[in-house]
């Protein structure tokens, strides 16, 4: 099967063509596709194999509809560019006529790039090749893409027009790179019906790797770093329908979402399994804390530091980057409630499962950690019980988080969830 390249041709074509003859001298053929938007220089010797042409009717446009567009429409000709390389790149995979894909591209490539190759399954090797992808101002925006798929980013440094040394020198690394990949992968089943995926982080690792543990034997549990991108990347994961349930350690995240803490992944942070039967057993890891680094923020008149008076409370400094704040009981009253009205609108009950670990719901709130503090913790666990459905059960273990017990209730309420509904494999088949 063919690498598919990608890139504009009137602006990279030199990068392009050397990218093209070295990975077939690898033995690999290849689809040359040029979205050449017309803002280039470059009159194309090399010919494309998908026209700049094809992928603008694809996206619903036409190719001079999009050069007229770029200076006065530029966000639709560049949504008719992603959505026909989108287009064109999915029909190529449903063929089983690409077994990996590089792009070459500067702001409106990667945009364009990255936007398709979001689309495209994990395991599918992914390679981009771009000067902008380090630079801070669009961090969040590509962070919204790199954070979720397992694209492999090359930072070119220089910008890959032309031809000198380092071009040269980029694109036969990246082209090696992407045929590499390809000559060694290991491809990911598009349904990996013996998956369990976890949240984590460092503040219940040792409770996690019990869990690990238990369910190792019977299950490929796969972990994500709850630090607000890695939540996006578990939902994500979990809505491709490549688990069989989703133990959430660390739903955070949402209680940062609704305090303004680092971590926060938005609103829909908990509507992970609402249309799909699948076990979905969660524990209020992270809720007693906020994370609110880096430390110069507390002496900068900081809106969160202000508005929550966070000097004034328990206060876990990590480094310079990471500072840890103690939620209070009304923070986890609010969060306890708000957690529940989530939860309660999910389609089976049954399938949803809650531990809660009484004697410290992370490494920090235990008796004698830096941010211990029961009678807030108390307080989630009692306005949690009042607002949640009667028919989500509630496991109370009289351990902390980082206990082979806690990891043990962790497993039995997931067998039960299983056990809720026999046909839950035909459900999600």
């Amino acid at each position: 099967m063919p690498i598919v390249i990608i890139g504009m041709l009137d602006e990279r074509e030199p990068a392009l063509r050397i990218i093209k003859d070295q990975i077939e001298r690898r033995d690999h053929a290849t689809i040359l596709v040029d979205i050449s938007i017309g803002t280039g220089g470059i009159v194309p010797m090399l010919e494309a194999d998908v026209s700049p042409a094809e992928i603008a009717r694809l996206g619903g446009g036409t190719i001079d509809e999009v050069t007229q567009l770029i200076d006065t429409g530029r966000e639709r000709a560049i949504s008719i560019m992603v959505n026909g390389l989108t287009a064109k790149i999915s029909e190529l995979y449903r063929m089983g006529e690409m077994e990996g894909v590089i792009a070459v591209a500067g702001m409106t490539g990667t945009s364009i790039s990255l936007t398709t190759m979001s689309t495209l399954p994990f395991g599918l090797p992914k390679l981009l090749i771009s000067s902008v992808v380090a630079m801070p101002a669009y961090a969040n925006r590509l962070a919204q893409y790199l954070g979720l798929k397992d694209i492999v980013v090359m930072n070119s440094v220089v910008d890959m027009v032309g031809m000198n040394l380092p071009v040269h020198t980029v694109a036969i690394n990246g082209a090696n790179a992407i045929a590499g990949m390809v000559e060694t992968t290991t491809h990911f089943p598009d349904e990996s019906r013996n998956s369990i995926v976890i949240t984590e982080f460092n503040f219940c690792d040792e409770g996690a790797h019990y869990v690990r543990k238990v369910l190792s034997e019977k299950y490929d549990v796969v972990s994500f770093h709850a630090q607000g991108i890695g939540d996006r990347a578990a939902v994500d994961f979990v809505r491709q329908k490549r688990c069989r349930g989703f133990i959430d350690l660390v739903p955070a995240s949402y209680g940062e979402y609704l305090l303004g803490g680092n971590r926060a992944s938005g609103p829909r942070r908990l509507n992970i399994a609402n249309d799909l039967l699948i076990p979905y057993i969660i524990s209020p890891c992270g809720f007693d804390m906020i994370s609110c680094g880096p430390i110069e923020r507390k002496d900068k008149d900081d809106r969160l530091w202000k508005s929550r008076k966070l000097t004034e409370r328990k206060l876990f400094f990590q480094d310079a980057m990471r500072v840890q704040a103690r939620t209070t009981a009304e923070e986890m009253q609010q969060i306890a409630r708000a957690v529940a009205e989530r939860l309660n609108l999910y389609r089976d009950k049954k399938m949803v499962k809650f531990v809660i670990p009484t004697r410290g719901f992370s490494s920090l709130s235990v008796e004698g950690g830096a941010l211990y503090d029961p009678d807030s913790d108390a307080a989630f666990v009692s306005t949690l019980k009042e607002h949640l459905d009667s028919g989500i059960k509630v496991f109370e273990v009289d351990t902390h988080i980082n206990s082979h017990e806690f990891a043990a209730t962790v497993a039995e309420a997931l067998t039960e969830a299983f056990q809720a509904i026999p046909n839950v494999e035909a459900a999600n088949g």
